[in-house]
């Protein structure tokens, strides 16, 4: 891991544990705003998904030596991504869920909360990728017709691997620890790299780290604040810190789970998978 990896991770952290201090002595609003019912039918709060964006972001801004381009796509990405994240958390409209029905609505001319999330971070994930995809690899200057083309694909299917990634995350987010699991898995290689993305991994995975005993305590969950802001994060990562077969690779599995997840249950996959089971609740309450 670099030095710039090492204090973004750190920052992460430390901005994850006061936000969240912040937020529990008062919420805003008031903390009847923020609870919900999770999966055991026990009240829990949504106040971790602002905290961890709100970290996350913050150690981008705060990381040494990142290029300004991929740092204001990264804090776009991430504040995009918790911005409507969190109005699909607070102001739910609709009861189709999924991407799938989401796209459906918004097919029917409805436009439900759900909706303005998949468009809003839609755009911002493209504006993230613009900002942070780095310059050709000299193999064309891109000045021609077909350095323009190749450009526009590569902005377009990296905005696809930023917002397909934030979704990916968010479905992941239905058992306690699950989503912040899979963002120190998906962290953990990238992080371990000395480039802009390494860095970007590790502000994803600093404040994961300090969050996750309140998740696996059942006293908190991210949301679709959190898990929205986790998942942008590691797609700019990847579009920052990866070469182009890598990030196309990435975003076909992405695009693979996401279209299984609207056949097949990930929470029933898991528990009749071995390994895949005993990761998922390692540090959870027993029941």
């Amino acid at each position: 891991m670099s030095r710039r990896a090492f204090v973004a991770g750190a920052v992460g952290a430390g901005l994850a544990r006061a936000a969240w201090t912040a937020l529990r002595t008062a919420p805003p609003g008031g903390a009847a705003r923020w609870t919900r019912t999770n999966h055991a039918g026990e009240p829990i709060t949504l106040l971790e998904g602002p905290a961890y964006a709100a970290a996350a972001a913050g150690a981008v801004a705060l990381a040494p030596g990142l290029p300004p381009r991929v740092r204001a796509g990264a804090v776009l990405a991430t504040a995009g991504a918790a911005a409507f994240g969190m109005l699909d958390d607070l102001g739910e409209t609709g009861t189709s869920k999924g991407l799938k029905g989401h796209l459906g609505e918004l097919a029917r001319g409805r436009l439900t909360t759900g909706g303005a999330k998949v468009l809003g971070i839609g755009v911002t994930g493209l504006a993230a990728a613009a900002l942070a995809l780095p310059p050709d690899d000299g193999t064309d200057d891109g000045t021609s017709a077909s350095g323009r083309l190749a450009r526009l694909v590569d902005v377009a299917t990296c905005g696809a691997l930023v917002a397909g990634s934030a979704n990916l995350l968010n479905l992941l987010d239905l058992r306690p620890g699950r989503a912040l699991k899979a963002t120190l898995l998906w962290a953990a290689p990238l992080a371990a790299t000395s480039g802009p993305g390494g860095a970007l991994a590790a502000a994803a995975a600093g404040p994961a780290v300090v969050l996750l005993p309140e998740d696996l305590g059942e006293r908190a969950m991210l949301g679709d604040t959190g898990a929205n802001a986790a998942g942008a994060l590691l797609g700019t990562a990847l579009v920052a810190g990866a070469g182009r077969r890598t990030r196309l690779a990435v975003l076909a599995g992405v695009v693979a789970l996401t279209l299984a997840s609207e056949r097949w249950s990930f929470t029933k996959v898991i528990a009749s998978t071995p390994g895949l089971r005993e990761l998922d609740a390692l540090g959870r309450r027993p029941r």
